[in-house]
């Protein structure tokens, strides 16, 4: 894993909404962004504008922590892993 990959990885999680998004994601995978938009609302009691969780959304993917799915016209989110389990070994590889 590049030192790039890695920095968008902590980067992208280090934002508590897309930490939010990630475990709404982890409860039940394969949501749409309006799906997303609505468990915003029953989750903090203040809703999040579309573009606001499309913003977060495109972090997580440039991050690779999301991958997308398209059913029939709506496009789907769900969680990977794979790349914060990766960085998180690095970084215990290099520092502990």
């Amino acid at each position: 894993m590049r030192d790039e990959d890695i920095d968008l990885v902590f980067k992208a999680i280090a934002h508590p909404e897309r930490r939010r998004i990630l475990t709404l994601l982890l409860a039940r995978p394969g949501q749409s962004l309006f799906e997303i938009c609505a468990s915003s609302v029953g989750a903090t009691g203040q809703s999040l504008t579309r573009q606001t969780v499309s913003q977060h959304l495109d972090a997580l993917e440039k991050a690779q922590l999301i991958e997308i799915a398209w059913k029939g016209r709506t496009k789907t989110h769900s969680v990977s892993l794979v790349p914060l389990r990766a960085a998180i070994e690095l970084i215990s590889e290099s520092y502990l």
